[in-house]
């Protein structure tokens, strides 16, 4: 029985990290995901990972306290390096900006230490387009995509695995040409890669809301910018006029009956 409260994005997190995996929580905090995840059998053993001091002892704390200090090996270092090669299945970093999660796993594939990795369970906070980026250049793919809105924020959930042409999972595939609105435009890569690809297969009320917001912060920098007279302000108008003309014209496009 779980006795751990988790915050709903947590509990999504969760959710990706196939039962019985040999998981590594990086950047755990209070080392709730862990905890949770070995108390409802998601994981048979976990590292919990952490570079500040503070929430590496409260990791510790919240482990000895739980009874799991034999289960769960709470660990002072940077990123992955808390690990040793092979030693866990599956990775989850969650409340991290993707460009640092990115780094992290850039950093860890170096040293050999997403060997043996076959599941990542990723949240960024922001950046998400360039964790996506990140994800296809090294050979994993996207099986999924969450996003939802808790506490007044939007969080996106994105869990990957390595390519596997045999089993159809590959990022040719995943993001080619998308169309939508019955057939009315084409998505590309650039933008499946920005916005989702599962998330604009089946976008909900969440995701909506998140690109309402980017054009309403792409049309406060439009207005700012109008008080400008220089030939590059002019020019950087016309590129931002141009993400909200594409923005709109997609979400005019997605399904509603999904919302």
């Amino acid at each position: 029985m779980n006795n751990v409260k988790l915050s709903e994005r947590l509990r999504l997190v969760l959710e990706q990290v196939p039962p019985g995996s040999r998981l590594a929580d990086i950047g755990s905090d209070h080392a709730l995901l862990p905890i949770a995840a070995i108390e409802t059998g998601r994981a048979v053993a976990a590292v919990a990972g952490e570079v500040n001091p503070g929430p590496y002892e409260a990791a510790r704390k919240g482990v000895a306290e739980a009874g799991l200090s034999a289960r769960i090996a709470v660990r002072r270092g940077d990123g992955l390096e808390v690990l040793a090669p092979g030693e866990a299945d599956c990775i989850t970093i969650a409340g991290m900006g993707g460009a640092l999660i990115a780094a992290i796993l850039e950093r860890g594939q170096s040293l050999g230490l997403l060997d043996g990795v076959k599941t990542l369970a990723l949240q960024p906070n922001v950046g998400e387009d360039i964790l996506r980026r990140w994800l296809v250049k090294s050979g994993w793919v996207l099986t999924s995509e969450q996003i939802l809105e808790e506490d007044g924020k939007i969080y996106e959930i994105l869990t990957a695995v390595r390519e596997d042409t045999e089993a159809g999972l590959t990022n040719e595939q995943l993001y080619s040409d998308l169309a939508v609105g019955g057939g009315a435009l084409m998505l590309s890569k650039a933008m499946l890669l920005e916005m989702g690809p599962w998330l604009l297969r089946a976008p909900n009320q969440a995701f909506m809301d998140k690109w309402q917001g980017e054009i309403a912060k792409l049309e406060g920098i439009l207005k700012s910018l109008s008080r400008s007279e220089l030939a590059s302000a002019e020019a950087k108008r016309n590129q931002i006029s141009e993400q909200i003309r594409t923005i709109t014209e997609v979400l005019e496009c997605l399904p509603k009956d999904k919302l």
